[in-house]
């Protein structure tokens, strides 16, 4: 939209004057609940200064509905604000500590007397410690599906991260459409003997729509690497949503106690590391914990104590990793309430609404619903018009949404795509997704109801949408966090 004026354009893109025959209030709703001084001629102004990129949009301009990350936005309970009080502060070896390690052991079967733990401020940063002592060269590490930072902590290690996920997209997958590709895990480890050092599986799979991983796939997963004398580590982060979705969804394991379950999901790992910042329902920390007989320990035999080399080094003292004593604490209870049913019923239900809500306005979106986000089907999205994908529609529809003081996270063609300079191409993921992440305990439906009219009103224009144009930053790392764009007309 070249040689527009804000005016011009802010008018060119208005999406206001539509309605949906079950929520007709939803945005008189949405005005009347939020008061703030923001016109939609201030958001413009504020995208056009971070060039249309979400993560650099001011959040206090954000009065619809924030739905970037669910990683440690979750609001506090009163049970966590009340613990949050008796954080001991100590410099070494706070009260909370031991509190933390008593709950985890409870939490997720294990015993510290058998695994070395290291805390630390948020989980990318113990991905990193992890992957910085894992020395070899042409490693490769695969897992079912890397997220964004924990891709570029393994690459910036010298890590070749390979994606074994199947496909997410229509009725393909079952239940369990995060799971681990099997066959192919099998014929990377025949084929790279010697080169892998590890094997990761996310729970639940985040890049591929969210979805869970079942018991019988991290087993089957284990017993392979088992075959190849090789660890098998997870990304923990929604170990409980993960858990919830066996209980409802894997044969056997209706009705049994969502604890029990979590503890059958770490019975099969050697090593996990994890974000409190998600199913922790606290705003920092994250954790890296590994069987002392691992085989990965075997393998590097110095592994743990430089791992707490490097924590002592980058974090502090190994009681507190990078925490005050409060944040310990409200982990504590965060880590308690996440393993209630009760919790995760009205957690995934709330999930699964909004996304039935998206699915009745016509907006094509992954199912089934996975626990923390709804995934819009970018590909499905713009099928019909003149978009492909090297013009970025998930940029478009992600960078027009903050105009109603709305964000989403665009997880595809950008996000997870790659330019290569020399021959002036674009490589494109398997998945090209744009997600809408509720924080826990922060929304309520109406908000995410106005959310899903706002894309309805894009959906419903998205032949007449402009295409997303990188004008700075397409060749960088984690380019979606550093790009700059302009959006123009066909």
């Amino acid at each position: 939209m070249k040689g527009q004026t804000a005016s011009q354009t802010l008018k060119q893109l208005d999406f206001t004057n539509f309605t949906t025959a079950h929520h007709p209030r939803s945005y008189a709703n949405a005005m009347v609940r939020h008061h703030h001084p923001f016109t939609p001629a201030d958001r413009l102004d504020a995208a056009l200064k971070a060039g249309w990129n979400v993560f650099q949009f001011p959040s206090e301009r954000l009065t619809g509905g924030d739905l970037l990350s669910d990683s440690g936005t979750t609001t506090l309970t009163a049970e966590q604000f009340s613990a949050l009080m008796l954080g001991d502060e100590a410099y070494g070896s706070n009260w909370g500590y031991f509190k933390l390690m008593e709950t985890m052991e409870n939490v997720f079967g294990i015993s510290f007397d058998e695994w070395e733990f290291y805390l630390f401020h948020q989980g990318r940063a113990a991905e990193h410690a992890l992957f910085g002592q894992i020395k070899g060269e042409n490693l490769i590490v695969p897992c079912n599906s890397f997220f964004d930072t924990t891709r570029a902590n393994a690459e910036a290690c010298g890590i070749d991260a390979r994606d074994l996920v199947g496909h997410v997209g229509g009725g393909e997958g079952g239940d369990f459409k995060g799971n681990m590709d099997l066959e192919k895990l099998e014929k990377l480890l025949e084929e790279n003997k010697g080169r892998v050092p590890l094997v990761f599986s996310t729970i639940t799979n985040n890049t591929a729509g969210g979805q869970p991983v079942s018991l019988d796939n991290l087993r089957a997963t284990q017993k392979l690497c088992d075959r190849y004398d090789i660890p098998f580590f997870l990304d923990a982060c929604r170990f409980a949503e993960n858990a919830w979705f066996i209980e409802e969804r894997e044969k056997g394991y209706k009705d049994k106690p969502i604890i029990d379950i979590v503890h059958e999901e770490f019975a099969a790992c050697e090593g996990f590391t994890i974000s409190f910042k998600k199913d922790g329902l606290a705003n920092m920390g994250g954790a890296l914990c590994i069987r002392k007989d691992s085989r990965l320990v075997r393998r590097y035999p110095d592994l743990l104590e430089k791992l707490r080399d490097h924590q002592i080094l980058v974090e502090g003292h190994p009681t507190y990793g990078g925490l005050s004593g409060r944040d310990i604490m409200t982990i504590v209870i965060g880590l308690q309430t996440a393993v209630r049913d009760q919790y995760l019923r009205g957690r995934i239900g709330q999930v699964a609404a909004f996304g039935a809500y998206m699915q009745e306005l016509g907006i094509p979106v992954v199912a089934p619903f996975g626990g923390h986000a709804v995934y819009i089907d970018t590909d499905k999205f713009f099928a019909g018009t003149k978009f492909r994908r090297g013009h970025f529609g998930g940029i478009s529809l992600t960078a027009l949404l903050l105009l109603k003081g709305v964000r989403l996270c665009e997880l595809g063609a950008f996000a997870f795509g790659t330019f290569n300079p020399q021959t002036q191409k674009e490589t494109f993921p398997q998945h090209n997704l744009v997600r809408a992440a509720v924080p826990r305990n922060k929304y309520e439906m109406e908000d995410l109801f106005y959310v899903a009219d706002c894309v309805k009103g894009l959906y419903v224009r998205r032949d007449a949408l402009p295409r997303a144009v990188a004008v700075y930053g397409k060749d960088k790392t984690l380019r979606h966090f550093k790009a700059r764009f302009a959006l123009e007309d066909f």
